[in-house]
């Protein structure tokens, strides 16, 4: 899908009906009508908005007595939307590794999923200011609310929650996948500064181009903050 986030807001009322019909089985816009006892016009109107937000796509011409009906399927990408076995997956494998993983190679591990996170996305170009905004942005598509401050010279991005909460439990490893994630997309040097107590909260510190942000990442952490 090009971008899940409008996918899932996609999925609503009658169009979630449709996406269960081409969960099943790839489908026309009459077989669908048909079963969820809707008009033509009306599951065409809902197949188009699907399609457009990259859910579903058409996979062949089906023979009919006048012309060739359209047949319907959902996009292999798009089943993530429906799936609630990411996080826990993730935590659990989180676990297993920090378990098995001499200290400090897990650390290097999640660095390095960040990095190739960042290298699949296009690079943010422009002026740092512009570029942390549009990093900010990318990680609100990503379900991650945060905002946008200055603080000496540089930026820090501070979530009001963490898109990996459940995975993290203390962890600072798995910060540092979202740490590296940003730093390949701003091409700029990032510091994590998580607040990794009871409710979780993404803080990333970015250094005015041409410094280190280690310093101002370290003053943006509170007391009980690992």
């Amino acid at each position: 899908m090009r971008d899940s986030s409008r996918g899932s807001r996609a999925l609503k009322g009658t169009r979630e009906r449709i996406v269960a019909v081409l969960r099943r089985k790839a489908s026309t816009a009459n077989e669908i009508a048909a079963q969820l006892g809707l008009t033509h016009n009306a599951v065409r109107s809902h197949l188009t908005v699907l399609q457009r937000d990259g859910v579903i796509r058409q996979a062949s011409l089906q023979p009919s007595a006048s012309r060739p009906a359209v047949v319907y399927e959902l996009l292999p990408e798009a089943e993530a939307v429906f799936s609630h076995a990411y996080i826990p997956f993730v935590a659990q494998l989180v676990q297993v590794l920090q378990q098995r993983l001499a200290e400090g190679e897990l650390d290097e591990v999640m660095r390095t999923v960040g990095r190739r996170l960042g290298a699949e996305w296009p690079r943010l170009r422009g002026p740092l200011g512009h570029r942390v905004k549009e990093a900010s942005r990318l990680l609100e598509e990503l379900g991650a609310v945060n905002e946008v401050e200055t603080l000496d010279g540089g930026f820090v991005i501070r979530g009001h929650g963490c898109l990996l909460a459940e995975a993290i439990h203390g962890r600072p490893e798995v910060c540092r996948a979202m740490e590296s994630l940003l730093a390949e997309l701003l091409e700029s040097s990032v510091r994590e500064c998580c607040d990794r107590r009871a409710r979780p909260r993404c803080c990333f510190a970015i250094a005015a181009d041409g410094s280190t942000s280690g310093a101002s990442a370290q003053q943006q952490r509170e007391p009980g903050r690992s």
